[in-house]
């Protein structure tokens, strides 16, 4: 897998370096200024999700992109929670990387720090805890995940099919509607009681999470 992704990445113009141990991996991403990682998550120990943990506490912000063979929606939430940027499941098309990866690239890297916040709204994703404030919150493991991709990238409007496929399922097949159901709730409970309008919709785009709202 790594050799074939060298050999694509290369032929599309990139400069690529690789490593086969989540070790070597920790110490070449602190080590150089990489424009993208591209992550397995099942490398040799230690794996891919305790190496991108292990890069963001070293405060290394490159993005990630994670690359697992599983597809369910619990592993997708805990890639992103342990800092990675994107998410592919194997099996996929070499075309399919390359534009995420270029997507990657137009970003600047952020900051990923322990706690996730917008304004007083607090997210500890390695408990699994959000408060507005002082007050706790208490949020089912759907709505925490979509909380935490809104929370993530506030400020940036994001479609309904990107909450799906970080959220959901690549492979989820049901209607985009299931986010409105979803977002709803989350106002139900982190915006309504405490008089705000943190998550806003942006008509025919989606939704974006605005701190001072």
């Amino acid at each position: 897998m790594a050799a074939m992704l060298q050999r694509g990445l290369r032929r599309a113009g990139y400069a690529v370096d690789t490593v086969g141990t989540g070790t070597d991996a920790i110490w070449t991403i602190v080590e150089n200024p990489f424009g993208v990682v591209v992550l397995d998550a099942m490398i040799p120990a230690p794996d891919g999700f305790e190496v991108c943990r292990q890069i963001r506490a070293k405060q290394r912000w490159t993005p990630v992109l994670m690359l697992t063979a599983r597809d369910g929606t619990a592993d997708k939430v805990r890639g992103l929670d342990a800092g990675a940027d994107d998410y592919l499941t194997k099996p996929f098309a070499l075309d399919e990387l390359l534009a995420r990866v270029r997507a990657l690239l137009r970003r600047e890297p952020v900051a990923r720090p322990a706690l996730v916040r917008a304004g007083d709204l607090v997210l500890d994703p390695a408990s699994r805890t959000v408060r507005r404030g002082d007050q706790p919150i208490t949020l089912s493991a759907k709505e925490f995940a979509l909380l935490h991709e809104l929370m993530r990238r506030a400020g940036e409007t994001l479609s309904r099919t990107h909450l799906i496929e970080h959220v959901w399922d690549f492979a989820y097949d049901g209607g985009s509607n299931v986010v409105d159901v979803y977002v709803r709730y989350l106002r139900d409970k982190v915006d309504r009681p405490f008089g705000r309008d943190t998550i806003r919709t942006v008509r025919g785009a989606g939704y974006r999470l605005d701190p001072q709202g």
